[in-house]
C-alpha cells in the first residue's frame, strides 16, 4: 500500500469500527457511517454556523483549536440556566457529551478540527441570532 499526504482541509477522515480510515470529499450527508475527523479555517462566524446550535446524540465530539482562537457554548440544560462557555486557544480541545447542544463562536479566524460519529447530526436555528 502506497502512503500518501492527505490535505485535511480539502479532506474528509472516515474512522471504521474495522480499524479502516478512508479519506475522500467531504460528504453532506450526516448518517454514514464511521467516525468522522474534519479540518477545516474559519474566517467568520458564519463559517462555523454561529447562529445554529448543533447536536450529535450517537457519540461525544471533540472539537478543537489548532490556530486562532474561538469559543465553545454548550446550551443550557434547564430553563433559567445560561450558556456555558469554554475559551478554546490555539492548540487547546473540549470534549463536547453525547446528546448535547452546541455552537461555536470566533474571536479570530481559526483552524479547527472536530471529530465525532455524525449519524443522526441535528442543527436548530438560535432564537434571537
Amino acid at each position: 500500500m502506497t502512503v500518501t499526504p492527505i490535505d485535511l482541509f480539502a479532506s474528509l477522515l472516515r474512522l471504521h469500527q474495522s480499524g479502516e480510515i478512508h479519506a475522500g470529499k467531504r460528504p453532506t450527508d450526516f448518517d454514514q457511517d464511521g467516525w468522522r475527523l474534519r479540518a477545516f479555517h474559519a474566517k467568520t462566524d458564519a463559517d462555523v454556523h454561529a447562529d445554529h446550535w448543533e447536536v450529535h446524540p450517537e457519540a461525544e465530539e471533540i472539537v478543537s483549536c489548532l490556530i486562532g482562537k474561538m469559543r465553545l457554548y454548550l446550551r443550557p440544560e434547564r430553563p433559567g440556566q445560561g450558556e456555558e462557555e469554554i475559551r478554546l486557544p490555539a492548540g487547546t480541545a473540549a470534549i463536547v457529551p453525547r446528546g448535547r447542544w452546541h455552537r461555536i463562536e470566533l474571536d479570530i479566524p481559526s483552524a479547527i478540527m472536530a471529530v465525532t460519529l455524525p449519524r443522526g447530526t441535528r442543527l436548530e436555528k438560535r432564537i434571537g441570532a
